[in-house]
């Protein structure tokens, strides 16, 4: 049996990303990134039937610029991902690295009920939560 210590995807999680409504357009959305220095927004939803959306940068590179297309006239509802796969606070980052390699995912909410607590990405598994095992051995 091991002794080993399980790490929470609470523990490591960022709470640096903005959410933004989808109807804004890419330009203030970038806008957002820039000022609150962040690279992941989460959408809002439009009612308690809706579910959340998520615009990476990397979206805005290959649904903008690599298009052509202007951010002023591009809104996030045309490029976010929707509905996201999000993941529990209370789930093992072991799990969750497997959740990101089955799916292909590189970054995911942290979802508690309907509120968003932060975001996870392979960052925060890797550079938090494996240093984070190594520390406590």
């Amino acid at each position: 049996m091991s002794d080993r210590k399980v790490i929470r995807v609470k523990d490591i999680m960022n709470s640096g990303f903005t959410m933004v409504d989808g109807l804004i357009t890419v330009q203030e959305a970038l806008q957002d990134c820039r000022d609150d220095r962040v690279s992941v927004l989460v959408v809002r939803k439009r009612n308690d039937d809706d579910e959340y959306g998520l615009v990476l940068l990397s979206d805005i590179a290959k649904q903008v610029v690599a298009k052509d297309r202007s951010p002023e006239r591009v809104n996030v509802y045309e490029i976010m991902a929707k509905p996201v796969i999000s993941v529990k606070p209370d789930m093992d980052v072991r799990y969750c690295a497997r959740l990101f390699d089955n799916f292909g995912l590189s970054v995911a909410p942290v979802i508690d009920g309907n509120d968003v607590l932060g975001i996870v990405s392979y960052d925060e598994i890797v550079l938090d939560g494996l240093l984070k095992a190594i520390d406590d051995k």
